[in-house]
């Protein structure tokens, strides 16, 4: 398998410069994915990571159902004078390997891997300009992480493709401004991210790394939308109102969710007419959401209004607007059997960071735990029976 990958990441390398294909062109063809969840019943340890972006930090986190602890604080980085920006992280399909984005490179970052059990650095890679968010495709086997460019000016950044075995980036594919957001499809075949300063969402193809389809999310298109040459990027002509942040895939269900922090909305993207079906208003900033596994709720984090949104994903009711206890509230992530949500806050200053846990039959919050600076990006690793 990865000697046929290699030879797919080879042809790919010349094709990632590949126009994308209009909005309007045919959806490609999708294998319906299976959506097996988790039994929540019994007593569990749940376990998350979250970094600390201002601390160089990542903290291994346990939730017993009541009460959140930190097991064990693992410090990141190679330069201990300087702040390097620990900002994405994912975890292995397998749960043996955990994945860390270095934001602040010279210039360019790095991707960390590290162990579950011991926590300990097996490997990096150097990739773009300030990679962020990423994911793992259970069908390829490689890791896909957008490079969100927060140097000078405007203009089209990527997605970098990697060998997560061998540590070897082994494709880039050109995207748009600021990408973010990176999640894959549940079958593994398709790749989702959201280009935040012209408002599109990008869908590539996880095996042969090509754009596929790129949809503009603004409801007013802004000027030269859908004209992703160069020049027009770095000259500043694209701004969408809609500021796309994050999306997440439907677990079986032919949709996306994709936050629009500049509007306040959530939009229902279906992915077989390939438009907006659907926009859910929000509080103000949501910035990052996640679908429950049996696909009933979304879990919404508000960014510049201090607080999460429940909602439920058939009516298009939110159920909950829940306070958080910092005002930039930041990172979302279910745990597999959907019982719980996990959800980071940056805090502002010196203020530390938090976790926070929330129940997602309930539609309450249960508890919080102090971190360090800027909690940030977070990963759910597992939840172990007692």
């Amino acid at each position: 398998m990865r000697g046929a990958l290699a030879i797919v990441a080879g042809s790919a390398l010349a094709a990632c410069a590949t126009a994308p294909k209009a909005p309007g062109s045919a959806a490609p063809a999708r294998r319906a994915a299976a959506a097996p969840v988790e039994d929540h019943t019994g007593p569990k340890d749940y376990y998350v990571y979250v970094a600390a972006e201002s601390a160089d930090e990542v903290y291994k986190c346990r939730f017993d159902g009541e009460k959140a602890e930190i097991v064990r604080v693992i410090q990141v980085g190679y330069q201990p004078t300087e702040i390097e920006g620990p900002h994405g992280l994912t975890m292995a399909p397998d749960g043996r390997h955990w994945y860390l984005t270095m934001a602040h490179g010279k210039p360019f970052g790095l991707l960390y891997k590290y162990d579950t059990e011991t926590d300990e650095l097996v490997d990096q890679v150097e990739l773009g300009l300030f990679p962020a968010t990423m994911q793992i495709s259970p069908t390829t086997g490689l890791l896909y992480c957008v490079n969100f460019d927060l140097h000078g000016d405007m203009s089209l950044s990527s997605v970098s493709i990697v060998d997560p075995d061998a540590m070897v980036e082994v494709g880039r594919t050109t995207t748009g401004p600021m990408p973010h957001g990176s999640r894959v499809s549940p079958d593994g075949l398709f790749h989702y991210s959201c280009s935040m300063m012209d408002g599109t969402l990008y869908e590539i193809d996880c095996v042969d790394f090509e754009v596929k389809r790129v949809l503009q999310l603004d409801e007013t298109p802004p000027e030269h939308a859908g004209h992703h040459e160069h020049g027009a990027h770095e000259a500043g002509m694209v701004h969408a109102e809609s500021k796309p942040t994050w999306v997440h895939p439907h677990p079986f269900l032919p949709r996306v969710y994709v936050c629009l922090n500049g509007v306040a909305q959530v939009a229902e993207v279906d992915l077989e007419k390939w438009e907006v079906v659907r926009r859910l208003p929000t509080d103000k900033g949501p910035y990052n959401v996640e679908v429950t596994p049996d696909g009933k709720k979304l879990l919404v984090s508000y960014k510049s209004s201090q607080g999460v949104g429940i909602w439920d994903v058939e009516s298009g009711e939110e159920l909950a607007r829940i306070p958080t206890a910092r005002k930039v509230t930041h990172g979302v992530v279910l745990s597999t059997d959907g019982r719980y949500g996990f959800v980071s806050s940056e805090g502002i200053g010196s203020e530390s960071g938090v976790l926070e846990v929330f129940d997602m039959e309930a539609n309450t919050k249960v508890c919080t735990l102090e971190l360090g600076l800027q909690a940030g990006g977070i990963t759910f690793w597992k939840a172990v029976p007692r």
